[in-house]
């Protein structure tokens, strides 16, 4: 039997193709193959092209779909309905993708409409070979100026690291402050972009970064997801649950810094800034090349001792950092 995924090849590598082509290389009827083909273009895996005679099967290099909305009165439910129906980028993913995406979208659409204070909200779709991807972009105040504001953060860049912690919500008595962060470990990369920086996570990859952007107004975040992904979002929420209950997470420590150096006090204190709200941090000190004892002893002995209760995991220390963290330690007794 001739696999959707030989179909594919077939097309990428000779096509365009039509119809009677493809049943010929499948040997079956050309209804059997326009059936199989129609499928594969749900998936977005192929494109049809044309009509009549002319109509072709062709290997999709991307698609994209724009739509916009007044935020005033959208549910984001809705809209996913909405644009499930009218395009179909959605249709033929695995169950474990499509609550994936689904989870990311309405979550991002959540916080546009709640927390952006924009009077409006563009909605950008594209098909890739192995990755669906959206943007959900507008006009509003930003996400990190706005959790900045909200949490009396001294720059940008301390909102990034707090919103990169978990828990961090501008409105707490509506939000638990988890769709940011949970978004951006379910989706296989996820970037958020505002306020001069732009925040990338790149769970393919399992590294994040922060680096500047032109973008002074308003949020742009942007969703990239495998159509096969490796962990659903129930593995997802598994990993950083205890009891139930949203408890851990990893922090990376050089977000919180422009250089790969810490020495001081003062960026041991942002690092830790409100993550008593978790039973267990994971600190990664990936890339992280020195710190300095103020820095081991405010984590590990101060902070450690004035919070008994939470498990500090350091991890991916090099020499140096795991020298100064293990002098702290010992200090800690």
């Amino acid at each position: 039997m001739v696999t959707d995924a030989k179909i594919v090849e077939f097309v990428r590598r000779r096509g365009p193709l039509s119809t009677t082509a493809v049943a010929k290389l499948m040997h079956v009827s050309r209804q059997a193959a326009h059936r199989r083909l129609r499928a594969l273009a749900d998936a977005g895996k192929l494109v049809h092209e044309g009509g009549g005679r002319g109509a072709r099967w062709v290997y999709p290099t991307s698609k994209k779909w724009v739509f916009r909305y007044r935020t005033r009165g959208l549910a984001e439910d809705r809209v996913w309905e909405d644009t499930e129906a009218r395009i179909p980028l959605f249709r033929g993913l695995p169950p474990q993708t499509l609550i994936v995406a689904r989870y990311a979208f309405t979550e991002m659409l959540n916080n546009a409409i709640e927390h952006s204070r924009s009077k409006t909200v563009e909605l950008r779709f594209e098909a890739k070979t192995e990755r669906i991807c959206f943007e959900v972009v507008d006009g509003g105040i930003g996400a990190f100026e706005n959790v900045r504001v909200a949490k009396g953060l001294e720059t940008v860049l301390d909102a990034v690291g707090e919103l990169s912690k978990g828990k961090v919500t501008t409105a707490p008595r509506d939000h638990t402050g988890e769709g940011i962060f949970f978004t951006s470990k379910a989706v296989t990369r996820f970037e958020l972009e505002a306020n001069g920086a732009a925040w990338i996570v790149d769970n393919a990859r399992e590294d994040m970064t922060v680096k500047s952007s032109a973008r002074r107004r308003g949020t742009r975040v942007r969703c990239e997801i495998l159509r096969r992904l490796p962990r659903s979002l129930e593995q997802v929420f598994a990993e950083y649950t205890i009891d139930f209950e949203f408890a851990r997470t990893r922090t990376v420590v050089r977000l919180f810094t422009r250089g790969t150096e810490f020495i001081s006090r003062s960026e041991a204190r942002r690092v830790m800034h409100g993550l008593d709200r978790f039973q267990e941090i994971v600190l990664d000190f990936d890339r992280v090349a020195f710190v300095g004892q103020g820095f081991a002893d405010e984590v590990f002995r101060v902070w450690a001792r004035a919070h008994p209760g939470i498990r500090l995991l350091p991890v991916n220390a090099a020499r140096e950092v795991e020298f100064m963290i293990e002098r702290a330690l010992r200090q800690n007794g």
